[in-house]
């Protein structure tokens, strides 16, 4: 499941004609346990559209031991691992895929530093994050994660864009 799509359109101005290309790219998003036990979803996801970023798939779920220790195999040696699985499963998650031109970065800028406290005024983690372990959302580093984190939650006809 590519990534990246792209539209183009032709534009005809006089005799000469123009092609604008767009690369329109996936992103993964979760709503994290202490965004969705605080009922924020709705001003999150308000936040995420204002950005420009479309929802084009979102579904809630109950994530697993097992879903979260895969999810996060990346910090599996890493001494926060146990502490980073036991929030994920504490409650309620929103799962979902951005899609936007640069999506990927456009995303990564609105949810701001992983740390609330060095987070920029008015992004997500500085307006709505509990700390740096409740940091109310995670959104996918690169596009080779974001096709892997996509294809983890959602199947092809989930996504409708």
């Amino acid at each position: 499941m590519p990534c990246r799509i792209r539209y183009e359109a032709a534009v005809n101005i006089g005799f000469l004609y123009f092609r604008d290309i767009m690369a329109i790219e996936r992103t993964f998003s979760i709503l994290k346990p202490d965004a969705t036990q605080r009922n924020l979803t709705g001003a999150i996801n308000a936040v995420i559209e204002k950005a420009g970023l479309r929802i084009v798939a979102q579904k809630r779920v109950r994530m697993t031991r097992e879903q979260a220790e895969t999810f996060y195999a990346v910090h599996k040696e890493r001494p926060f691992f146990g502490k980073l699985v036991e929030t994920m499963t504490a409650g309620p998650v929103v799962v979902q895929v951005l899609e936007a031109e640069d999506a990927i970065k456009k995303y990564r800028d609105v949810l701001g530093a992983t740390d609330p406290a060095k987070a920029a005024p008015g992004t997500l983690r500085k307006e709505f994050a509990v700390s740096l372990s409740e940091n109310s959302a995670h959104g996918s580093d690169g596009p080779d994660t974001a096709v892997v984190e996509i294809a983890q939650w959602f199947s092809g006809n989930e996504i409708v864009g």
